[in-house]
């Protein structure tokens, strides 16, 4: 087995990527602390073409030196606004028709293994802070939420992680509806 080399992955250039078709899918990030984490949500939205992404509150925007470790180029190529609270791009992103959900544990989450994304055209997917998760007053402005099911010991995915779960799951799911 051999390794492709970066020629044979024809990857798009950043003004590639800039003009080329995005999945409809906004990622907010509610008050995370950690600039790593905002690198590596930055790095999987360019991955799978999300739209944009809002950086609320705390959450560390570009340029940024963490960011840029971890998100390697890709603050670059996806689209970022800067928000001072998430309740602010919540309400912006519902006024432009998206369904909001939030990436939570809560009492009326769905397990993300039996989402049904039919019909939704715009979605945004809020992720929370590290410690506190998705903040309440915006956890009452999304109309579900998602939950990614776990089998072990610890109770919660750090929150790069939970992105990446979730969007790979929401692109695959929003091409096949």
């Amino acid at each position: 087995m051999q390794k492709l080399s970066m020629e044979q992955l024809g990857r798009l250039s950043v003004e590639e990527y800039k003009k080329t078709s995005k999945t409809p899918v906004v990622v907010v990030l509610d008050n995370v602390r950690s600039a790593l984490n905002v690198g590596s949500v930055f790095r999987t939205s360019d991955a799978f073409r999300a739209e944009k992404i809002m950086l609320c509150g705390i959450t560390a925007t570009p340029p940024n030196p963490e960011i840029r470790k971890t998100a390697i180029g890709a603050e670059q190529s996806v689209d970022f606004e800067y928000f001072k609270t998430t309740v602010g791009a919540v309400e912006k992103l519902k006024n432009e028709g998206y369904k909001i959900f939030a990436v939570e544990q809560a009492k009326e989450s769905i397990p993300l293994n039996t989402l049904n994304l039919v019909g939704v055209e715009k979605l945004a997917l809020v992720f929370g802070n590290e410690v506190k998760g998705v903040d309440d007053a915006v956890m009452e402005l999304c109309e579900k939420c998602i939950e990614i099911p776990q089998f072990g010991t610890k109770h919660s995915l750090n929150v790069s992680v939970s992105a990446g779960i979730v969007i790979w799951e929401v692109f695959n799911r929003l091409k096949k509806s």
